[in-house]
This record gives C-alpha cells, structure tokens and sequence, in this order.
C-alpha cells in the first residue's frame, strides 16, 4: 500500500503540472524529468482512479471534465506539500535547498544568469533552478520561488519588491561613432544607420521614445537592419551596424568594457519598474530572503 500511495503522488504531481502547462514536455521541465516519465506517471494513475484525465490527439492535450474536476483539487495538494517544504527550510537559519527562480529572457541572459556564481559562492548550499522565458508563469502553479517582472504588476496577493527603473536609451559602438559621428538630438538619427527590434509576441516595431523637459515624442526611424531578439539587437550594434536602442540595464556591461557607447542619453526614458515577487508561502524561506537582498544589490549596484 505504502508503494501504490507514493506513486498516486506522483501521479498527481504530473498531471497537475501537465494541465497547468499544457504539455508532457511542459511538465517535464518543470519537473527536471523526462517526457515520458510524466506521460507514464499520469496513465498511471487514471488506471489507478479509473477515469481519463486528458483527451489525447497525435499534437495536444486537453483536459475531460473529470480532469478539470480534480486539477485544482491536485494543486492544493502540491501547495500543501510545497507549504511543508518551505516551513521546513525556514526553521533553518542558513539558506539551502532549491531555489525556483523565473526571469524574462533578456534580464535572465545579461544580468540575473552572471550575478548567480557570486550568489552561489555566498550561498554555496542552495541549487539555482533559473527558467528564463518572456510568458508569464504563475509562481504557484510552476512552482516558482521568486519571479521577476518588467512594467506595471496586476493586482495581486503576491509579495513583490521594486529592484530598478527600466531605462531606454541608444547605444552605439565606438567605430560607428568615429566613421559617423555622435547625434546630438532626436532629430538627427534620419542621417544614421539604426537597428530596430520587432517585437515577436506582435509583430510590431519598437517605437524610440526620448524625453525632453516634461515631454516625451517617440519616433520611428528608418531602420537598415530589424531584428526580433534584444540579444541579436546588442549583437549586431557590437558589430558596428548603427545606433539602437534598448535597456541600459541589458547594454550596461558592454558600456563598461568600453564596447558601446551611450548616444542621446541626455533624452533617455524612463519605462516602468522591475520587480521581484515571491508568493505568501515564501516569506520567511532564508534562501528567498537572502537572494531578493542580493538582487537588488545586483540590479542597484554602481555599474547599472
């Protein structure tokens, strides 16, 4: 018996996991298993409750109405078990143990991913799960720690902590500059090379905001290269195409080596904050405590 009830746990965990990503492979990740263990864990256990929880075709699955049924009562289940977990970890002093973190790409790639070697060598006890993608992951359902989030946050019962202001301003690199001089206003862009970044989740171009007293105009330049990755966009200015703009967050450690160079950034903008959030359940876990101090630290520090 004792064998049958841990594998309906598991079970459980798989399938919650599996319909609230909506994939094995989803799932599968979150869970740092394979796809097809998730997929046996689940038939498992409609054998074991008698009813299928997905309808399945060759490409997606869905949930049947006995599935959404149990679903939510399958999440409580994981809180509860998460819920004890967390408890534990908080009557330790020292932060250790896993730690769920989820970060837009571009933050994730050129700043949270390079500051964790220095977290890991203060914290040398906890594991770093970090899951970088620019969806918007529910920290309950994916299980996530700490998340970080660009913009105005929905209404909601998480905790949250301000860790910047996100600025844009344009960047160039130093043989560009030197072949073709600085911009001294907005205006002057018309006689330059730029690089724009579409946007892929709608296909639209960023539009170049710039601030001059109260007011803020925003322009559209004539791009000679376009390209859809923040990524592919500090790339290509590396290799001296034109002037872009993008965060000074994401171009700071570029600037600092000397590699770009700030254009226009008398007119930079301000465009709404970073924040970090943690769910209720993690308030007193000492490896959150300790990482949101250390972050801030990190997005706060004299080279942002």
């Amino acid at each position: 018996m004792e064998q049958i009830g841990l594998e309906r746990l598991t079970g459980l965990i798989a399938f919650a996991r599996t319909a609230s990503l909506g994939s094995y492979s989803a799932a599968a990740r979150a869970l740092s298993v394979s796809p097809s263990a998730v997929s046996k864990s689940v038939r498992r256990l409609e054998d074991q409750l008698g009813v299928a929880l997905f309808t399945r075709t060759t490409r997606s699955i869905a949930l049947t109405t006995e599935g959404q049924e149990l679903h939510q009562r399958a999440l409580r289940l994981i809180e509860a078990a998460e819920d004890i977990e967390q408890t534990a970890n908080s009557l330790r002093s020292d932060p250790v143990g896993r730690l769920r973190i989820a970060a837009p790409l571009p933050l994730g790639i050129h700043v949270i991913a390079p500051a964790l070697p220095r977290f890991r060598a203060r914290y040398p006890d906890v594991v770093i799960d970090l899951r970088l993608s620019d969806r918007m992951v529910d920290l309950v359902e994916d299980g996530i720690d700490v998340a970080v989030r660009i913009g105005a946050l929905a209404d909601s019962r998480l905790l949250s902590r301000k860790l910047a202001v996100q600025r844009l301003s344009c960047f160039a690199a130093p043989a560009y500059l030197a072949a073709r001089g600085h911009p001294q206003r907005p205006a002057d862009l018309e006689h330059h090379d730029t690089v724009a970044l579409r946007y892929q989740s709608s296909g639209l171009l960023m539009p170049w905001p710039f601030q001059t007293g109260e007011r803020i105009t925003e322009i559209q330049p004539d791009a000679a290269i376009t390209v859809d990755a923040s990524d592919a966009l500090i790339q290509t200015l590396l290799a001296g195409a034109g002037i872009g703009m993008t965060s000074t967050l994401l171009a700071a450690p570029h600037v600092l080596r000397g590699t770009l160079i700030p254009v226009l950034d008398a007119f930079m903008v301000e465009r709404g904050p970073i924040t970090a959030i943690w769910p209720e359940s993690r308030r007193s876990t000492p490896s959150v405590r300790a990482f949101l101090d250390f972050l801030q630290a990190e997005f706060q520090g004299p080279n942002r």
